[in-house]
């Protein structure tokens, strides 16, 4: 009984409101301080020129995953304006180059999970 109503928490215009997008990242081995790395000094600034706002960066606790994994969250307009977002961040040529030269040695990023989400009417975060 628990999952039947859950539906009626998220709005049914989710495609066209403000989305929250989180990313899990595993790092293939050894490489998360690379992966970091990439974030630090390129990630970040380049989400911007993409109207991707990040909310933030975190690194789990858990012992299984603290030496493989980043997690975080960006902000985005609408489910659309994610999507456009995105394909615009891949084509970049700079992100394009910043790829490369990290992966120059073997790719550092191993997996990535990541999920949509709609704020509920109760969430302090809008």
């Amino acid at each position: 009984m628990l999952g039947l109503g859950a539906g009626s928490f998220l709005s049914s215009s989710a495609q066209s409101e403000k989305v929250f997008e989180l990313r899990i990242y595993t790092a293939t081995p050894g490489n998360l301080d690379n992966l970091h790395a990439r974030f630090r000094d390129h990630t970040t600034r380049i989400f911007g020129k993409h109207d991707m706002k990040v909310v933030g960066y975190w690194s789990p606790t858990s012992e299984e995953e603290r030496d493989d994994t980043l997690v975080y969250m960006l902000e985005h307009a609408s489910q659309e304006a994610a999507a456009a977002s995105w394909q615009a961040f891949i084509a970049d040529p700079e992100w394009e180059e910043v790829a490369a030269a990290s992966n120059a040695n073997g790719q550092i990023l191993g997996g990535i999970e990541n999920k949509y989400m709609v704020a509920t009417d109760y969430s302090p975060m809008q």
